[in-house]
């Protein structure tokens, strides 16, 4: 089946940044102890024996050390391993002064989470509107002025921004443009389409669709027949094309805490106290946040029992109740009795712009 493509100079001529800070907490603890830069080094939460690795540094990686690994396993991969807690004031800090940078060179700036942003650079005027060169201004000042490294990915759109931020990491840089797109996106494997996970990835395997040139062959009634609505996303970012604007006036869609336990909970009772403490935390959260007026759609509380195995409950709620909170926790633990490792609680905002790309 023959299906229309469009040519590079019909696509999209933004020119959109995105940055992604290398193992961002890690590399914040390094720079303020650079006694530390040879050495395999992680943030965890919580303690060595019972915490979860945040992240770690290139060096941990090399031992097969990752990000929600037990810190226990990390352990046993990499004997020489530092440990250090986490410090979420302290990252806070150092991305505030990463977004100042951001903010020299463009006001369009979608921030993703601490260490990663989109940055719409299209009608900026800085390096005479060179993305290329803007992108690496960006991440020797950063180095610089913080002694931390950050990667970037320069393209028309922010799927093949956040694709190109991913090719030439740690410390580097690289760009899609429109003459490259209908190449660089065919031998794509499709589980690197934002929105498509493990589910997602087998259904479309039993289709014999592997990559997107695979996935391009498909009719856009094919794809919605089999996937719904998302299958207009899957038909559109096969082909390079995303229509998603930098939203740099983006609230936040949701703000949870968890606690990770030095021994496992198993009453129902330390239950019930430890959701209350935690609840406590949520709201000061709120608060310093300054969210505490925003519109709140549905509350939702985490899980993760001593097997690692993890399960959330979400009820539709416009109030931050604790009442709901032990509702949930009972009505989980009256469908699953075991130890709990972690407990976490958290609301998620009623904004009127949704993210219309899930994980399926």
């Amino acid at each position: 089946m023959i299906h229309s493509r469009k040519n590079p100079s019909e696509l999209s001529q933004k020119k959109i940044i995105h940055v992604d800070m290398d193992s961002f907490y890690a590399s914040v603890e390094i720079a303020r102890n650079p006694k530390l830069a040879k050495r395999p080094v992680a943030v965890a939460g919580n303690s060595e024996v019972r915490g979860v690795v945040t992240t770690c540094n290139y060096i941990a990686r090399q031992f097969g050390v990752h990000s929600a690994m037990p810190s226990v396993t990390a352990k046993k991969l990499c004997p020489e391993i530092i440990f250090l807690p986490v410090d979420m004031n302290k990252y806070r800090l150092v991305s505030k002064e990463i977004h100042d940078i951001f903010k020299c060179y463009t006001k369009i700036i979608e921030p993703i989470s601490l260490d990663e942003a989109y940055l719409d650079v299209s009608d900026s005027h800085y390096c005479e509107g060179d993305a290329n060169k803007m992108a690496y201004q960006i991440r020797k000042k950063i180095f610089n002025d913080l002694n931390i490294t950050a990667s970037a990915g320069i393209a028309p759109n922010k799927f093949l921004a956040k694709l190109a931020s991913e090719w030439k990491k740690p410390n580097g840089q690289f760009s899609i443009s429109n003459e490259m797109i209908e190449d660089f996106i065919k031998k794509l494997p499709v589980r690197k389409i934002v929105g498509v996970g493990e589910k997602t990835e087998k259904k479309l395997k039993s289709f014999h669709i592997e990559t997107c040139e695979d996935l391009q062959e498909k009719s856009l009634d094919e794809l919605t027949d089999n996937f719904g609505k998302f299958g207009v996303s899957l038909y559109n970012l096969c082909r390079g094309i995303d229509k998603r604007c930098v939203e740099h006036n983006r609230g936040s869609k949701s703000l949870s805490v968890e606690d990770t336990y030095l021994s496992d909970l198993i009453s129902i009772s330390e239950c019930r106290r430890e959701i209350k403490n935690i609840y406590l935390k949520l709201q000061k959260r709120l608060e310093e946040k300054k969210l505490q007026d925003k519109n709140i759609k549905s509350c939702f509380i985490k899980i993760k029992y001593n097997d690692f195995k993890v399960t959330t409950h979400q009820i539709s709620s416009s109030n931050l109740d604790l009442n709901i909170y032990t509702s949930l926790l009972e009505r989980a633990l009256s469908k699953k009795k075991r130890p709990i490792r972690l407990l976490g609680v958290g609301v998620i905002f009623d904004n009127h712009q949704q993210l219309n790309l899930n994980i399926y």
